[in-house]
């Protein structure tokens, strides 16, 4: 595909800070405080849904559990200015806890799980894992709980035991999957009151509890040249750290308050289990901030459709990269490589939502930040995944174009990209929301 000289606008040290944003959000709920935390070294400050908006210039933010939009209010920007959204979303498939926990088998402690999303299991297996999310108090806060050290492992049955798992490896998600993480006899209570105690909580104020396994292994450059990146949650994260890095960019350049466009950040969760929740993308939290920001200027019901009428969404999430071993299950036409730019994704049965005219626009972004890029189609033989983009492009009516960067394999419980990839798209969305 088309490609452009490396002059792109973020550099290798971007990539660098990516890895340091996977190991602070193990969880939808840390990636998005990780985030506001950037957000808010560039000027933007949190505001409440049940405060009262004003239409003031200047960076702003809210957080609903795993899920944060942002946004940036240049000078002079009217009820009807367009906006210019980046969507992504802060989950990634993984295992998590059960409402009651402590289980236990043979004399081993053990903790029940639930399978979260599109998890090849095999990649949870024989891996140090961490726990972290948060816990629910009685006084109706919550308290945000990482806890990165070797806590829990799914133990692979030995090949003395099971002689034709070379055949091909069939896992029970109920039996098979269950970690443990000690010896003795089960002890209900035993793992809350644990993590209560480390995070400096009394188990006793402990009433509820979103938590789930990670891969303690951090992230890491891969290869002879260190040109690859290996990481966790890269799906999706890595696009949460891009968007987050270009909104912030946007709204510390010289010219920001003339902008023809207000740039947004949406960050969902629940993208991996259909995005149906309260901070999913088909809830209307987006919508409900694009209009409250239109009201906080004067705007009305007229104001609200030409805005969005001149609005374009970029949907980014993690596409494949063609697989060396496996290069049959690609389109043979379309052979993405890591470190060659963003991919354009397409599929003309609306699993993406990029057309003709929303390719031009990605197309414009790219060349206007000197970045190459490529185009991703799905084998006609194979199903086709989706996105946030084809619900964003419904919900609110809005020209939407799905892209990301290509990626090895996604949604194993490790995954593994180009190093340069990450600073080639968020240079890419930041031309985007400039316009």
């Amino acid at each position: 595909m088309p490609t452009a000289a490396r002059q792109a606008f973020f550099d290798r040290t971007h990539s660098d800070d990516l890895i340091a944003f996977l190991g602070t959000s193990p969880s939808p709920y840390h990636a998005v405080a990780s985030a506001a935390e950037r957000l808010e070294k560039a000027g933007f400050r949190q505001v409440a849904e049940t405060d009262a908006w004003d239409g003031a210039a200047g960076g702003r933010y809210l957080i609903r559990g795993g899920a944060l939009i942002a946004w940036y209010l240049p000078e002079g920007a009217g009820p009807e200015t367009p906006f210019r959204i980046v969507g992504t979303h802060t989950d990634s498939p993984n295992l998590r806890v059960k409402p009651l926990p402590d289980t236990g088998s043979a004399g081993w402690r053990q903790v029940a799980v639930e399978i979260y999303g599109g998890v090849p299991l095999n990649t949870w297996l024989d891996r140090d894992l961490g726990l972290s999310g948060r816990l629910a108090l009685k006084d109706g806060t919550a308290r945000l709980v990482q806890l990165d050290e070797p806590l829990l492992r799914v133990p692979q049955l030995a090949i003395h035991l099971d002689r034709q798992v070379n055949d091909g490896m069939k896992l029970d998600k109920q039996r098979h999957l269950t970690p443990i993480w000690g010896l003795g006899p089960v002890d209900e209570g035993s793992l809350i009151s644990y993590v209560a105690e480390r995070a400096g909580l009394d188990a006793a104020d402990v009433v509820g509890w979103d938590l789930m396994t990670h891969d303690v292994q951090p992230a890491s450059y891969l290869g002879r040249d260190r040109e690859l990146l290996a990481a966790p949650r890269l799906d999706n994260l890595l696009s949460v750290h891009a968007a987050t890095a270009a909104l912030a960019a946007v709204a510390t350049a010289e010219g920001a308050d003339r902008l023809p466009y207000i740039p947004v950040l949406a960050a969902f969760d629940h993208e991996e289990t259909g995005s149906e929740s309260d901070t999913g993308a088909m809830s209307p939290l987006l919508g409900n901030v694009l209009d409250r920001t239109i009201h906080a200027r004067g705007g009305h019901t007229e104001d609200r459709a030409r805005a969005l009428a001149g609005t374009i969404c970029l949907s980014s999430d993690m596409g494949h990269a063609v697989h060396p071993n496996y290069s049959e299950r690609h389109e043979p036409g379309h052979h993405p490589l890591p470190n060659g730019g963003p991919i354009l994704k397409v599929n003309v049965n609306n699993r993406y939502a990029t057309d003709g005219v929303g390719r031009a626009v990605f197309a414009a972004a790219c060349e206007k930040a000197g970045v190459p890029w490529q185009t991703f189609v799905s084998n006609n033989a194979m199903p086709c995944g989706t996105t946030i983009g084809p619900i964003t492009a419904a919900r609110l009516g809005i020209r939407t174009v799905d892209c990301g960067i290509a990626a090895l394999s996604m949604h194993s419980a490790r995954e593994l990209c180009g190093a340069e990839d990450p600073y080639l798209l968020a240079s890419a969305i930041k031309a985007f929301l400039e316009g």
